[in-house]
């Protein structure tokens, strides 16, 4: 059996060059997520999100991307989740998505707002029913006595909202606004190219990390 220390794969479908990007981080991420689309990788819209609380402690979870522009990029959650109240002591945040099957990474840095409630409203009435009734029914990231606790709860929210649940006041979106976006391709012998935009006042500078 091989040991963790043995490991590895070397990476050889792609290259990234200053040259072959576009000048628009935002169209960069659009090109290289349809690519992922296409491929039909397993849900390419995952994503890690990794926030930083009041104590200065880091955590990480996988969340699933729901808008992209010229704004940033949307998530919706609980408000009072761990990560809600993270970005509410703390409100910066990074994303990363990997698509190991292309071998690429896009790891995204910015502040983080919340989105209008009209989006979060309108985002929340598109969901299937079963999860907006679970947004009523599961205080997130706090302690449950069992499951069946939160099985009662559903057939609760159910019963009293129906067929049409309003969004409730502790749930919407938050959109990352980047400052840092950059895209790694992998490369043989680890020597993979990373390409980093990072915001100025002009706009997006563009530079080579080395790897």
């Amino acid at each position: 059996m091989s040991t963790l220390a043995e490991l590895r794969k070397n990476y050889a479908l792609g290259s990234l060059d200053e040259a072959d990007v576009d000048r628009d981080p935002i169209r960069q991420f659009e090109a290289w997520f349809k690519q992922a689309v296409d491929a039909k990788l397993p849900e390419p819209n995952t994503m890690t999100l990794a926030t930083v609380d009041e104590r200065g402690r880091p955590s990480a979870r996988i969340v699933l991307i729901k808008g992209v522009d010229e704004r940033g990029f949307v998530f919706f959650t609980n408000y009072e989740s761990r990560k809600g109240r993270d970005l509410e002591h703390n409100p910066h945040a990074s994303l990363l998505f990997y698509w190991i099957e292309l071998e690429r990474q896009v790891r995204i840095e910015g502040a983080v707002v919340k989105t209008s409630a009209e989006e979060s409203d309108a985002y929340f009435a598109s969901r299937p029913l079963g999860s907006r009734i679970g947004a009523w029914a599961s205080d997130q990231s706090q302690l449950i006595e069992s499951r069946a606790v939160l099985e009662t709860r559903e057939r609760e929210m159910s019963e009293r909202y129906g067929e049409n649940p309003p969004r409730p006041p502790h749930w919407g979106g938050y959109r990352l606004v980047p400052d840092t976006i950059e895209f790694w391709q992998g490369r043989p012998s680890r020597l993979h190219d990373r390409i980093v935009y990072t915001r100025d006042a002009g706009g997006w500078l563009i530079s080579r990390l080395s790897p």
